[in-house]
């Protein structure tokens, strides 16, 4: 498919001129007159890369930058702003903004077309890492959803550790890996047989050791994606223990990257509170019983679960988030 380039200018000769190089790569073209009306565009569109005048009536360039930066759904799409020459403060405003190049008035063909394929081709590798990136989601459901009784047990990982992760503070970056590593954490088990997998009772040392290699292997999986660099460390080390006897490596305390203790801390809560073959679930407050006793012992970080224990009992931060019904679902 030919790539589609969002021209929003509210200067018609601009629009002409830009519309007419553009395709003489034999780029697809669409036009916007105004900012609101290029984000609409953008909406029905969904173009591979956006170039944005500054100075528009109503939304101007940078906010409409800004926009497309901070939705999710959009803010990988290269946004270059058109502006004058030697207009140093627009280029800093960009910048703030998002921006990610800049084409100064007049154009030249040769810059912009160069500008415009760089880019492109930036775009395309990143739509192929999120491809790569839904294939493991897709392939990570699919192992869960061989087991009734885990089903669920991914996303709701997602959310419990990106709300843990939010309320001791970590940035937002870190919030992204928790919940991309809900979602994979397990998806190691694709190399452990349905026979130990979906056992109903409890394994013997060989099947425990074949069940144990799994965040290795989740591990090996998801290298090649350099967007997941800061997942790994938390698929290796979600079973580790704060005493140091966890797998696969036997970590222990502060050694334990503290995204992986998060997840240790809610993947337990979520396997008390799930019914499984040889027991129901656990109401929310027994399974928290059960998990100070396991602190106690040296099995998970103490001072996450206190922070666990009040998030879960504070109603008004996960009301509207979907945590809440995932809360009350466990109750």
């Amino acid at each position: 498919m030919r790539p589609v380039i969002l021209v929003v200018d509210d200067d018609p000769r601009i629009r002409s001129v830009l519309e007419r190089l553009l395709r003489t790569e034999s780029w697809h073209v669409v036009t916007a007159e105004d900012g609101a009306a290029g984000l609409k565009t953008f909406g029905d569109t969904r173009p591979d890369l956006v170039l944005l005048d500054i100075m528009m009536p109503g939304l101007d360039g940078f906010e409409v930058c800004q926009r497309l930066k901070t939705d999710p759904s959009s803010r990988l799409t290269p946004v270059v702003l058109l502006t004058g020459l030697g207009d140093r403060e627009d280029r800093v405003r960009g910048i703030d903004a998002g921006a990610d190049d800049f084409l100064s008035k007049p154009f030249d063909r040769l810059e912009l077309i160069a500008r415009v394929r760089s880019l492109l081709r930036l775009k395309q590798y990143t739509d192929q890492l999120e491809r790569a990136e839904s294939v493991l989601f897709a392939l990570a459901r699919s192992i869960e959803g061989k087991d009734p009784y885990t089903e669920g047990h991914c996303e709701r990982l997602s959310v419990y550790a990106a709300e843990l992760g939010a309320r001791i503070g970590l940035a937002e970056e870190d919030l992204i890996c928790l919940r991309r590593a809900g979602l994979v954490h397990d998806l190691g088990k694709v190399a452990v047989p349905d026979s130990v997998l979906l056992k109903p009772g409890r394994l013997d040392d060989s099947e425990r050791s074949i069940m144990q290699r799994h965040p290795v292997v989740g591990e090996e999986i998801c290298k090649g994606l350099q967007s997941f660099g800061q997942v790994l460390p938390i698929i290796r080390h979600h079973h580790e223990r704060f005493d140091g006897s966890g797998y696969p490596d036997g970590l222990s305390g502060d050694a334990i990257p503290t995204m992986a203790r998060i997840m240790n801390v809610v993947d337990i809560f979520d396997a008390l509170t799930t019914a499984r073959p040889y027991r129901s679930a656990m109401h929310r407050e027994r399974a928290l019983e059960v998990m100070r006793e396991e602190a106690d012992r040296g099995w998970m970080d103490p001072h996450l679960l206190v922070e666990f224990k009040h998030m879960i009992s504070d109603k008004p931060l996960f009301e509207g988030t979907g945590f809440g019904e995932l809360m009350r679902k466990a109750s």
